[in-house]
């Protein structure tokens, strides 16, 4: 039936070839309707009282009863007298049945010129064809947009990856599943506030520009301000900003945004993503565990229906408790090193020669075991996973163990491998703090570029007295990749990053 109709204007083209033909074919179309009084593009209203997924969920109820739609032609098939289309709108498609008597010769000889990719209005009522399939048999049929470039051939589809993601809205018309995509993304975000705000968190909005971009192990992107003549960063991290206002007795606050890291792309980084910190007063990281667990849960049930999700055919559990291992254990586990053993900075550089583990030479021994969780462990964590008590040299933000200097209060979550948030007992020691911003300082000026600057201004927040307080920053992108199986980051962001093309 009308399903299986194919794209005859596609169908009638050489690959690559004659798009522009095709498209003065339609210009002059259009033309001609604007001679005659009919220039769609005039139109500023539609009615549409319902959609697709309305009608057929609501058949029964909805069987001989008129309705309005309103949506973009996929499929047309003309059959003399009468025609059958499929329009797409916002929740799926619909067949329409149009017929010259019920809309007159001539609005039916104008919907015979209407072309693959045009939207209209069609004004009708639900009934069933001979086949069974649910359908508005049309009393008229209105075009409201003229589509002035042919779409790509349905059976073909839009497969080219790149033109996907550069032209994301040719992706959305002739890609169904994509659309389906991003409305999971909206109701999963829409879960995590939800979820958040009925534990007493307040959503807040802090500077995207900003003179310190810290928070975070990344290279800042930089501009400069015409007006005040200062050169500004683009926020890597919400952290800095957040803590102020924990000082200021917020107590609960959560902010969901963009930041910006001067870093490549792969298939889960792109220079533009979406994070989410929130910090809790009066907790520490064993709190931001329990909330992350709960939170998790809490948004596949919502989203999914489930707490068991499957990505790329690896099905994840989050209904049981998170595995909770320190670094230097997982460590132990996974390589057969223990870094209890391991006294200083140049035993730790042995071992990591005798491990073939590359290091550099300002790498003292907390950085070392990181570099052996990265090459050994982290493949392993595909189960919920909390990786706890990081050593000092890569947290500078975070509380030490008070029975262990040598490490601090901080948690990575891990699924599938990945990275899915950091957390910490956030640092409330002002003094502390100004002695791990020097060390960030001096590895800055050892050539590490990622390295943090001193926040003056937020230095004088924290000696104004920051209560004990738990914080967490949650990558969305990747919460959305795993709750939809989707391969990469490109995937769920719908104007990811692109290289220009040339011209």
């Amino acid at each position: 039936m009308a399903d299986e109709i194919r794209n005859p204007e596609a169908e009638s083209q050489e690959p690559e070839q004659n798009v522009n033909e095709l498209r003065q074919i339609r210009v002059d179309k259009l033309k001609a309707l604007q001679d005659a009084g009919k220039d769609p593009f005039q139109v500023t209203v539609a009615q549409q009282d319902c959609h697709s997924t309305y009608i057929t969920e609501n058949y029964d109820e909805l069987e001989g009863k008129d309705v309005a739609i309103c949506g973009r032609i996929i499929t047309k098939r003309p059959m003399g007298k009468a025609s059958f289309m499929n329009i797409h709108d916002r929740d799926g498609k619909m067949q329409v049945y149009v017929r010259r008597d019920d809309i007159g010769e001539e609005e039916y000889a104008d919907f015979k010129k209407y072309d693959i990719g045009d939207i209209v209005e069609v004004k009708g009522y639900v009934f069933k064809t001979k086949t069974g399939e649910i359908s508005v048999h049309a009393k008229s049929v209105k075009l409201l947009t003229k589509s002035l470039l042919p779409l790509p051939e349905k059976y073909h589809g839009l497969t080219n990856v790149d033109t996907r993601y550069r032209q994301r809205y040719l992706d959305l018309i002739v890609n169904p599943d994509v659309k389906n995509t991003f409305i999971k993304r909206s109701l999963i975000i829409r879960a995590v506030r939800n979820y958040l705000d009925s534990q007493g968190f307040i959503e807040v909005e802090t500077p995207m520009l900003v003179a310190n971009a810290g928070g975070a192990a990344a290279r800042p992107f930089e501009t400069h301000h015409n007006a005040l003549d200062e050169d500004f960063k683009l926020r890597i991290s919400l952290e800095l900003y957040l803590k102020r206002l924990i000082v200021g007795g917020m107590e609960r606050v959560y902010e969901i945004g963009r930041v910006f890291r001067n870093e490549g792309c792969d298939t889960r980084h792109n220079p533009e993503f979406t994070l989410m910190e929130l910090y809790q007063a009066y907790t520490d990281y064993h709190g931001m565990m329990d909330l992350t667990e709960n939170l998790y849960r809490h948004v596949a049930q919502e989203v999914l229906g489930t707490t068991k999700i499957v990505y790329n055919g690896v099905e994840m559990d989050l209904g049981k408790p998170f595995e909770r291992i320190t670094m230097v254990d997982a460590v132990k586990k996974y390589a057969g090193v223990d870094f209890n053993e391991i006294k200083t900075d140049e035993e730790a550089k042995a071992i990591a020669k005798e491990k073939h583990i590359e290091f550099e030479d300002r790498h003292k021994k907390g950085d070392i075991l990181n570099l052996f969780f990265e090459e050994f462990v982290e493949h392993h964590l595909i189960q919920p996973t909390f990786l706890m008590d990081h050593p000092v040299e890569i947290s500078p933000l975070t509380k030490r163990k008070p029975e262990n200097p040598d490490y601090v209060e901080r948690f990575e979550f891990f699924m599938n491998g990945w990275e899915m948030a950091n957390a910490y007992s956030e640092l409330n020691d002002p003094i502390d703090q100004r002695e791990r911003f020097k060390a960030q300082e001096e590895q800055l000026a050892a050539g590490d570029d990622e390295a943090n600057t001193t926040d003056e201004d937020f230095m004088t927040a924290l000696e104004y007295g920051m209560a004990p307080t738990g914080g967490i920053g949650f990558g969305i992108d990747r919460m959305v990749m795993l709750l939809t199986d989707s391969a990469a980051i490109r995937d769920v962001l719908l104007f990811p990053t692109m290289k220009s093309v040339d011209k």
